[in-house]
């Protein structure tokens, strides 16, 4: 076996290997010092999914919380080139572990998405000059990039605020309605709201289209014409006040 040979399966036992059947062959007075690389390497990578979500470790205990992620480890290996991103597929890790508590798996996704929101792109706040004499049928919306939406189907909001402000943890519930979770970053300090199906709805179709048209007309088909409209206003002036909305265009007129 060459040096490249070795190279390439040290490599793959590091990283998918499940027993001492798949390490290389090494000098046996190797064999400590490749234990201790090992260890080194998946000590590495907990220490990292521990960083990336302490609400979810103090919530199922430290002990659950290791098992879980050595479970990760071994069929999730690093992929990218900073461990930034290592970490980015834990919720699903967390699902297929615990699938029926699916309030846990709703706070991983709460616990990385404030993370990626928290180091998204800057924007400007909109002025109310911007929205002067504004033709709305015309108008396309821009959204934050911060902007992180999920289902929402239990209580996770209520767990992570909780256990975020070390104050009693309640139990986590099932939702009568599901609707959706909203994350996104205001200055320095990323946001997170539940919203119920109507405003879910709207959300999502905003995110898609943009036309503040197809956006009302989402609302209108949910809430009736009078309450759809009178909503997609109020939704409007939140959005822009809270930096979800950041921009107006105006066809063929541009950016405000």
């Amino acid at each position: 076996m060459n040096l490249a040979e070795l190279q390439h399966r040290f490599g793959d036992w590091l990283t998918d290997a499940t027993g001492e059947d798949d390490k290389p062959s090494i000098p046996s007075q190797a064999n400590a010092g490749f234990a201790v690389y090992c260890n080194n390497y998946r000590a590495q990578l907990i220490g990292c999914l521990e960083a990336s979500y302490p609400q979810v470790a103090r919530w199922i205990g430290a002990d659950a919380f290791r098992e879980a992620a050595i479970h990760h480890i071994g069929i999730h290996p690093p992929r990218s080139w900073t461990l930034d991103q290592y970490g980015v597929d834990f919720p699903d890790t967390v699902f297929a572990l615990y699938p029926r508590n699916p309030d846990l798996y709703e706070l991983a996704w709460i616990e990385w998405a404030l993370a990626e929101a928290f180091v998204s792109a800057d924007t400007t706040p909109l002025t109310t000059e911007a929205l002067a004499n504004v033709d709305w049928d015309a108008v396309t919306l821009t959204l934050t990039p911060s902007l992180r939406v999920h289902e929402a189907t239990t209580t996770a909001d209520d767990l992570w605020f909780a256990l975020d402000t070390e104050a009693e943890v309640p139990e986590g519930e099932m939702l009568d309605q599901p609707g959706g979770f909203v994350i996104w970053r205001k200055g320095f300090r990323s946001q997170l709201k539940r919203v119920d199906a109507a405003d879910y709805a709207a959300l999502l179709a905003l995110r898609s289209d943009g036309r503040f048209a197809a956006w009302c007309d989402v609302l209108v088909e949910r809430l009736g014409e009078h309450h759809g409209i009178a909503r997609a206003g109020t939704l409007l002036a939140e959005w822009i006040g809270a930096g979800i909305v950041v921009d107006v265009e105006i066809e063929n007129q541009g950016s405000s």
